[in-house]
């Protein structure tokens, strides 16, 4: 049996909204005990020198095949991709991610990779992954998704990927900013293809979740139901209310849409990519402030591996919340205990309670009184093992 006990240090209840002083005593890769009257036993002690412990972040929109260039590449072999994407894994390691939703792999590599990663032939995040995107014949995400047309088709899509093994179904309801010659706001698959994938996820427990971004590929993935609405531009009191009503929750990624718009054509991104940006930049920011106000569920994703969006700043998705308005303890939460409800690991992942896996995340100061510090991960522990320390 292994034990370790990380003490002195300031343990971060994501749950209670609170800060203690205190210790954690993990045993084989579960935390059975943290407060500030823990006995180390026979446990190895780590000494954290009172810094401060979160839960292993979460980032639910990752493309892990992805590099953040300023243009998408497709020509890259599956040797080659494969290598990236165990690169980007690592990166998020080393920033305290210690789980991934990622939302667009290419060739079903990234289900290998999760299947490795579980069977602990790499050391990865814990991840959920949902393989091709679907999407219509030359829709937004067409050069690395499955093309589907037709309910049928969208059926047929759906259930090639949880054959694959996919946990999650990813549909594509509007177009998007990184594909030449489609609108962001521009409905793709249109409501009943949506609901055909969705639900042949539904049947074996698969939740599904869109790229939508204009109101009515969103209004028709709602309609269809969808459990998540990625990106999400425009957005009205009518499906806040029904997202409230339907669990369904938000992952804006904030910061995909800043890197485009600070690096600009200037840094290589092309001109209509920018250009979409620009258009919608801040109507995507009082979309996210009203999804707040209205009671929203809100997690943190960032889109890694579009232009400039690299896998080892999740943390900034935080950053970008608050200056947005979001108050920095539901920020912290949007990365950590909402995040885990939405992937339906909460019992498991997502905050710092006995019987819960001990991924940690380890900061230097307390992130609540400066957020900043969560850009300087100090150490990473993923099920009980350190797997990054700075």
């Amino acid at each position: 049996m292994s034990k370790k006990l990380f003490t002195n240090c300031h343990i971060m209840d994501v749950v209670n909204k609170t800060v203690t002083e205190g210790s954690i005593l993990v045993e084989d890769g579960v935390i059975t005990a943290a407060g500030d009257s823990v006995e180390a036993g026979d446990a190895q002690v780590i000494d954290l020198g009172g810094k401060y412990v979160m839960p292993g972040l979460f980032n639910c929109h990752t493309h892990m095949c992805m590099p953040p260039d300023p243009a998408v590449n497709y020509s890259r072999s599956d040797a080659q991709i494969t290598m990236l994407a165990l690169k980007h894994l690592r990166q998020h390691l080393n920033t305290g991610v210690t789980f991934i939703r990622d939302v667009g792999g290419m060739d079903y590599i990234d289900i290998d990779i999760r299947n490795a990663a579980k069977k602990g032939e790499i050391v990865a995040p814990d991840m959920q992954v949902s393989g091709k995107c679907i999407c219509m014949t030359g829709g937004h995400g067409w050069q690395m998704g499955r093309e589907a047309d037709g309910v049928d088709d969208c059926k047929k899509a759906a259930r090639e990927q949880l054959r694959a093994g996919a946990d999650w179904i990813k549909v594509m309801g509007t177009g998007g900013v990184m594909t030449e010659g489609v609108a962001p706001g521009s409905p793709q698959l249109d409501e009943d293809e949506l609901r055909a994938a969705i639900a042949e996820g539904h049947k074996v427990g698969a939740k599904s979740c869109t790229h939508s971004q204009g109101m009515t590929g969103i209004k028709n993935a709602l309609r269809a139901g969808v459990d998540s609405i990625e990106h999400g531009f425009y957005m009205d009191d009518w499906c806040f209310d029904w997202m409230k009503e339907h669990n369904v929750f938000y992952v804006p990624t904030l910061a995909a849409m800043y890197w485009i718009k600070v690096n600009g054509t200037a840094a290589g991104i092309p001109e209509y990519a920018v250009r979409k940006v620009n258009a919608t930049f801040e109507d995507h920011l009082t979309t996210f402030r009203n999804a707040y106000k209205a009671g929203v569920k809100i997690v943190l994703g960032t889109d890694a591996g579009t232009p400039f969006n690299p896998h080892d700043k999740t943390a900034y998705e935080m950053i970008l919340m608050t200056n947005a308005g979001m108050d920095v303890w539901d920020a912290l939460r949007a990365g950590t205990i909402v995040a885990a409800e939405m992937c339906g690991v909460d019992k498991t992942h997502g905050s710092i309670e006995a019987g819960k896996k001990a991924n940690l995340a380890v900061f230097a100061e307390d992130p609540t009184q400066n957020l900043e510090t969560v850009m300087n991960c100090q150490m990473t522990v993923l099920g009980g093992e350190i797997v990054y320390q700075a």
